[in-house]
């Protein structure tokens, strides 16, 4: 079975401009994240799919794969589900662990036992993909009703259901199954709970203020 990492980078970032490449703890996130996938011994490779000319030509000074997305399936009107089909079409591999650039919290050893959970629940034939997630422990509502808990018996907090929430800092899935289901997520998921923080998403600048913070810690 081979692995290969698969980071989908593009322009056109309008809540955080250019967050992809922008200046973030001393480097940027697709740099940090390029070096990060360097270090996990068990993938066999990196392949960059992007638009974006500059993008790509930062993934080959890092001596990755690259791949020329065409405008379209960059474009915001495109579905998802034809991007995930696309991508996976230009990948050279078996498996493809689907990794984005914007969680740049997830830790080194949590890829690495991911990709060895992935390989050994393949083995046992029960599930298709592993999918990250976490936890929400929050009192949800829908049309004004509550979903996860009775209103007249209020738990605590952390008493409410387990409710998990993808975060797709970490997909491995097929490449065939990817192309066939056109998503990173396959039929039969096994979703991989990570933490609060290391499943930090940057979507809105707050939260590229938060990352940088945190990162630069070093110690969550």
């Amino acid at each position: 079975m081979t692995i290969k990492a698969l980071v989908a980078v593009r322009s056109g970032s309008t809540r955080v401009v250019n967050k992809n490449i922008r200046p973030f703890a001393g480097s940027t996130l697709l740099d940090l994240k390029l070096e990060q996938l360097k270090r996990i011994p068990n993938l066999d490779g990196i392949v960059v799919n992007s638009n974006d000319d500059t993008m790509l030509e930062m993934a080959r000074s890092h001596g990755v794969e690259t791949v020329k997305r065409d405008p379209y399936y960059a474009s915001n009107s495109v579905s998802m589900s034809d991007v995930y089909k696309n991508m996976a079409e230009h990948v050279d591999a078996d498996t493809i662990a689907y990794i984005n650039v914007t969680n740049p919290l997830l830790k080194d050893e949590t890829i690495i036992k991911a990709i060895d959970t992935y390989k050994e629940m393949i083995k046992e034939g029960k599930f298709d993909s592993l999918n990250s997630a976490h936890l929400i422990k929050e009192f949800m509502f829908k049309d004004n009703l509550p979903i996860n808990y009775d209103l007249r018996h209020q738990p605590r907090s952390q008493d409410l259901p387990d409710i998990a929430a993808l975060n797709f800092a970490l997909n491995i899935i097929s490449r065939d199954r990817m192309i066939e289901s056109k998503n990173v997520v396959g039929y039969h998921p096994n979703i991989y709970l990570i933490d609060e923080v290391e499943a930090t998403d940057i979507d809105n600048p707050i939260d590229f203020e938060f990352a940088e913070f945190v990162y630069r810690k070093g110690n969550w």
